[in-house]
Parts: structure tokens; C-alpha cells; sequence
């Protein structure tokens, strides 16, 4: 049987992170930044590694012709991107120029890059579609046309059916009646005539 110990280090939880600093980094903002990660309880952090100068950083799109340096860390308490950017901002570092993400991420984001690399060209790119047949052309022209008048002036969903208790007389309107010459006002039976004064 395990002691409590044991489950206890078993259970323990720790967060890898990496930290992407673009550009060029010198040991004063690097030992500095070494010194405020240990907040996290550091258990773990690799020495800088410095990427070849590249067209285009994936991390960093706006930036061109630069390089990146890279650190793995490994806390035993969560650190947020914000609290990196800060930390590297109260060092004096463009908080523009540096990103951290999980260890985890970085891995499927690389994984999931590599397999957009690895697709072939579209087949359809470069292919030709071939002529509609005459079923097809009627499709098309019956879907082309506009809705409205599909059903309104074609008339393509008349009824034919007779409604049971006969048809309803049509309405009747005050437009329909002459006009006469009693007031619309209840109670007085002409209509004014104004005088000119």
C-alpha cells in the first residue's frame, strides 16, 4: 500500500510553459527575468535557444527578417500570458515582442502546421468540370429564376379545390359607397362650409 506521501507526489501538478522573445535578448534582461519567474516556484528552465533569422515567424506575422529566442519552463504554480508580458514589460522589454504558451499547445500547433505542409495541391485546382447535361441545364434554369416568380406568376402552386359552405362575399369599404352629405362628426348633419372672410 502506497504511503500518503507517495499519492501526494503522484498527484503534484506542474505547468510547462514556453516563452518566445522576439529579437535580440542580452544577459541583463535575461537574468532579470530568470529572477521574476521564480514567483512560479521554477523547477526547471532551459538555456536560451536562439532560432535563425526567418522571413516570417509564425508567433510573430507582423514582424519580418527576425529572429526568436525560446524558453521552456516548468512552474509548480500556473503563470498566465499576462503576467509574462508584465514582468517583461517592468524589465523594460516591448511586451509586443514576447509571448509564452503551454507546452502542450505549442506542440499540437506544430503538429497541426506540419500536416497543413504535408497536403498535396487541390485536385479540383487544375481540373476542368464537365459540360452540364440537359437535366442539369433545366436545374439550372429552374433554380436560376427568381422565387417570386416561380410561384406568383407562373402560377406554380394554384389551388384547384372548392372550400366547403361556399365562397365569402367580399368585404365592403366606405370607398365603395357614395360620398354623400352628412358630417362624419356624430350629431351634426352637414358639412361646413366655410366662409371666406
Amino acid at each position: 500500500m502506497k504511503s500518503f506521501k507517495e499519492y501526494l507526489t503522484e498527484a503534484a501538478k506542474t505547468f510547462d510553459y514556453r516563452i518566445k522573445i522576439l529579437g535580440d535578448t542580452d544577459a541583463k534582461f535575461m537574468n532579470g527575468l530568470e529572477d521574476k519567474l521564480k514567483q512560479f516556484d521554477v523547477i526547471s528552465m532551459s538555456n536560451p535557444k536562439r532560432t535563425p533569422v526567418q522571413k516570417t515567424l509564425p508567433d510573430f506575422p507582423e514582424h519580418q527578417n527576425d529572429s526568436m529566442t525560446i524558453i521552456d519552463v516548468k512552474f509548480n504554480y500556473p503563470a498566465t500570458p499576462p503576467q509574462i508580458i508584465q514582468i517583461a514589460e517592468l524589465l523594460g522589454h516591448d511586451p509586443n515582442k514576447i509571448k509564452m504558451v503551454a507546452s502542450g499547445w505549442e506542440a499540437s500547433e506544430d503538429y497541426e502546421r506540419a500536416g497543413y505542409e504535408a497536403q498535396p495541391a487541390s485536385v479540383l485546382a487544375d481540373t476542368d468540370y464537365p459540360e452540364p447535361n440537359a437535366e442539369q441545364k433545366d436545374a439550372s434554369e429552374y433554380y436560376g429564376a427568381d422565387p417570386l416568380e416561380r410561384q406568383v406568376i407562373n402560377n406554380e402552386y394554384a389551388s384547384d379545390f372548392t372550400i366547403a359552405g361556399g365562397n365569402t362575399p367580399p368585404a365592403e369599404f366606405n370607398t365603395d359607397k357614395p360620398a354623400g352629405t352628412d358630417s362624419p362628426i356624430m350629431g351634426t348633419n352637414k358639412i361646413p362650409s366655410p366662409v371666406a372672410g
